[in-house]
Parts: C-alpha cells; structure tokens; sequence
C-alpha cells in the first residue's frame, strides 16, 4: 500500500505536528517571560516566533485532515494539493520572518541607541531552544514520512528557523557580552538571509507544482524503460508526469501491434500501468493510451470514416456482386473486423462457407471478393475468410 492511501500515513503526520506544537508552546512562553525579565527585546521576538509556528502547525493539522480525505464528486482528483497550498503558505510566511528579523536588526545597527544589553539566562534560554528544535527538526526529516510529505517536510524547516533565530540570539548576546554590541543584529541578518533561502526553495516547489511542473528527468527515464519493458509494447512516447502533492500523475501514449485484439490492447496497458505502480511508490495515478500505430506525426486517424460508412460501403458492394456471383455463396459477412492504420483501412471479413463447396471454390470467392472490396476508397488491403460455422 502507498503512503498517501495508508490512513496510519497522516495519522503520523499528526503525531509529529503535536509533538512540534507543545514544543513550540512550551518554548514561546518560557522565551518571552525570560526576554522580558532578562531585559532581551531578541529573546521577546524569538519567543513570539515560536508562538507563530503554532499557527503553522494548526494549519498543517487542518490540510493533513482535508487533505486525507477520498475523492468526490466535486474534487475527483482527491484533495492532495491542500498540502500543496499550505506548503505555500509555510514558505511565505518563512519569507515574512526572515525579512522582520532583517529589518529589525538593520533598525538596530543603524540606531546604536536602541540595542540591549542582555544578561546570561536569555542565553541559557536560546541555547536551550538550539538543541530542541534542531532536535524536532532532525527527528522529523529523519521520519519516513517526511519523505513523501512535502507539507511535513517544510513544518519542520519552518520549526528550524526558530532553532536559526534562537542561535542569533546566542550569538547576538554572546557578542554583546564580550564587547560587541552590534554582533546579535549581524548576525541576525546571516540567519534572515538563510531563512529566505529555505523559503524560496520550498515556495518554488509548491509553485511548480501547481503550474504542472513534470517530475524529475531521471524519473521520467525511468518509468520509460520500465514501459519498454512490457510484453507487447513496441514503443511509448508523450510520457507526461506532474506533480500533486505527495503523488506522481502520469499518462503516456503505448504502441501495440495493430492487429490485436482491443482487450489484448487493453490488458497490456494494464500491465503497463501495473508495473509502473508497483516499481515507482510515488506515482498514484497512471493513463495508458493506446496506438496501433505512431500517432505523433499526424492525425491520421481522424480522416478515415467510421466503421458505419465502411460496413455501409461493403455490404453495398457485396450487394452489387452477389448478382454475378456464384448462386451457393450468400455474401452476407458473419463478422467484419476494421483495423485503421496509417495509410489507410485494413478490412477482415468472414463469411459462412457453403456446405457443398470446396477450398477451391471459396479461394476463387475470396480472391474475387478481394478484388471488389479493394475499390472501396480508404481500404488498403483486405482478407476474405470462410468458415464452416
């Protein structure tokens, strides 16, 4: 079973964002009563920051159990790219952080006069913060779920920035308590810049996703290889592959031999898309178009008529010869089997064989049958068979 049909899948997604939550809770409330009693404005905004990342692990919740939810009339694709949108979501307000932390501290290098004089415990306080988030963080990208879930995956850089803000504040009151005033807001702008970093590359990936972007070349080969592989496939083209959250949709156009029957095609398009399933996890959904023939040249097809103007078309010639034609043979085709090829239609006609005639008989009946449908426009060749029954 694939992660994202496994309900045990989300329900872990759950349970790491709950864990992150009261991580975040606990730390936000201890950082801005330190702050406040330590005389540290970074360690206050450090711990608003932590407070902030509860309202991302709210909202990775709430997209986690939307997101589960089966298709529907209304969604028949499923309700994945909820966890695309919340992705987003993580990137921009990640983006936002980084530029208020800027801000501020170019605020504060620029006004000499408004930078603090922190003591030990916000310190003490910031490193603790280091270590236990950087902690969650590792604990997360390390989980097997973080890699198939692109929405856990940012939560949890979302849940490093802070660990990053928490080290400017380190930083920043180490540096002022060894002289250096302006060393928490230097250092506050390297994280920023960081931050933004991390923030335009998760934000690039959301983005590329919701324009279809395909998936990855390697992927793409991959798949194509396994395809070739395939009893019956002659050849593929117009592998298309996008993304949807933690899911790979594709569909892709295989060439089969065009004689075969349309289940026979059918069952080996199954195969294919069977195959693809089982050997690549992350594609969720696969379309197998099937061409008797290349079809990437030209829309041959489209300009041969349907089977009701050629079956109309034979049994009017037919018609026309059984006049001339020997009284036994009842020219009124069993079955008629149209086979559309490039150059034109292949015609297979069965006939029921007179009791009294013999193989010759129905060899000279099928090669004049031939002859009579083989001026019919569109049909390139013909095969007129009897049988007894």
């Amino acid at each position: 079973m694939k992660p994202f049909e496994n309900p045990e899948y989300y329900s872990e997604i759950r349970r790491l964002t709950l864990i992150g939550g009261v991580l975040d809770l606990f730390l936000g409330f201890v950082k801005v009563l330190v702050g406040y009693i330590g005389n540290s404005q970074a360690l206050i905004a450090d711990g608003i920051h932590s407070l902030s990342d509860l309202i991302t692990d709210i909202l990775v919740l709430v997209a986690t159990k939307h997101s589960a939810q089966a298709a529907d009339e209304g969604h028949p694709y499923g309700h994945d790219r909820i966890q695309t949108l919340v992705s987003l979501a993580l990137a921009g307000s990640l983006g936002i952080i980084a530029i208020v932390i800027a801000w501020d501290a170019v605020i504060r290098i620029v006004s000499p006069e408004s930078l603090l004089l922190p003591g030990f415990w916000p310190l003490a306080v910031a490193a603790i913060s280091v270590v236990s988030k950087e902690g969650y963080f590792q604990y997360v990208v390390r989980h097997p779920s973080a890699a198939t879930s692109r929405m856990l995956y940012a939560n949890a850089w979302h849940s490093r920035s802070d660990a990053l803000s928490s080290l400017a504040v380190i930083v920043g009151v180490g540096g002022v308590l060894a002289g250096f005033a302006w060393a928490d807001a230097f250092a506050a702008i390297v994280v920023a810049g960081l931050l933004l970093v991390v923030a335009y590359r998760i934000g690039r990936e959301g983005a590329e996703e919701l324009i279809d972007s395909a998936a990855s070349p390697v992927l793409n080969a991959n798949m194509r290889k396994t395809i070739l592989s395939i009893e019956g496939v002659r050849d593929s083209h117009e592998l298309r592959t996008r993304r949807m959250a933690d899911k790979v949709l594709a569909d892709l156009h295989i060439r089969v031999d065009p004689l075969i029957s349309v289940s026979e095609g059918h069952r080996i398009g199954d195969e294919v898309m069977d195959a693809l399933k089982t050997r690549f996890p992350e594609v969720g959904d696969v379309v197998v178009h099937i061409d008797p023939e290349d079809d990437i040249v030209g829309d041959v097809y489209s300009k041969l008529p349907m089977r009701s103007v050629i079956v109309a078309e034979i049994n009017t010639n037919l018609h026309k010869l059984q006049n001339n034609f020997d009284a036994r043979f009842s020219l009124q085709p069993k079955n008629i089997v149209v086979h559309y090829l490039d150059d034109g239609c292949q015609i297979e006609i069965w006939m029921t064989m007179p009791d009294e005639a013999t193989t010759r008989d129905c060899s000279l009946a099928s090669s004049t049958i031939k002859d009579a449908l083989m001026r019919i426009d569109n049909i390139v060749s013909a095969s007129v068979l009897f049988s007894s029954n």
